[in-house]
């Protein structure tokens, strides 16, 4: 069974399910995408490694990351191995010394633990034909627009609206670090790339 790997393409909101995201996942060498519902909780945690934030306080990704380093543990590569009743299977590859360990796991908890340890994310043949989608070049209606993080879709009307643009650089600056002391990641997020829009 052959193994392919797989990149994080982005989140956005689920066309399907209220209040939940579609974290879509990348054939590496290949055009298909898997769309993987998850809950908001987890798509916050992949959404602020993806923007490289750094939260005051440890989310759980970040303290699993900090007790298997305490233990000498590394995860070295995440399975996605099956696909059931439209329900991914994934378990993390652990090593310690030269014992492996597989550990079952939720798919998003597998990506956001995959995005902090840097591991590679892998999946199966027989799962991407199943569950891989190819999007035609102008993108067609009923799938999701692919975005980078959770805050370009959950705030994209805010953005254009420009929320930020009477703020000066410093305000913007000494908001950012108060959303991020408040643990608004969503509203960090925006305000970085307002930053980084000005700072261009």
């Amino acid at each position: 069974m052959g193994k392919i790997k797989l990149n994080v393409l982005g989140l956005s909101y689920s066309q399907t399910q209220t209040g939940a995201y579609a974290l879509v996942l990348s054939e590496e060498n290949g055009d298909r995408r898997i769309p993987i519902i998850i809950g908001g909780v987890e798509a916050q945690s992949i959404a602020i490694q993806l923007e490289e934030l750094d939260p005051p306080r440890p989310l759980t990704h970040d303290l699993f990351k900090s007790f298997a380093e305490a233990f000498a543990v590394n995860v070295v590569e995440v399975n996605i191995y099956k696909l059931e009743e439209g329900i991914f299977y994934a378990e993390l590859i652990c090593e310690k010394g030269s014992t492996r360990i597989r550990i079952d796991s939720r798919t998003s908890d597998a990506v956001a633990i995959a995005l902090r340890f840097k591991c590679p994310i892998f999946t199966t043949d027989e799962i991407i034909e199943k569950a891989g989608i190819v999007l035609s070049i102008e993108g067609e209606a009923q799938e999701p627009e692919i975005t980078a993080t959770m805050s370009d879709v959950e705030l994209e009307d805010k953005s254009e609206s420009g929320e930020f643009s009477t703020y000066s650089i410093s305000q913007l600056k000494e908001l950012l670090n108060e959303t991020i002391r408040n643990e608004d990641y969503e509203k960090a997020s925006l305000i970085r790339d307002e930053l980084d829009k000005r700072e261009k």
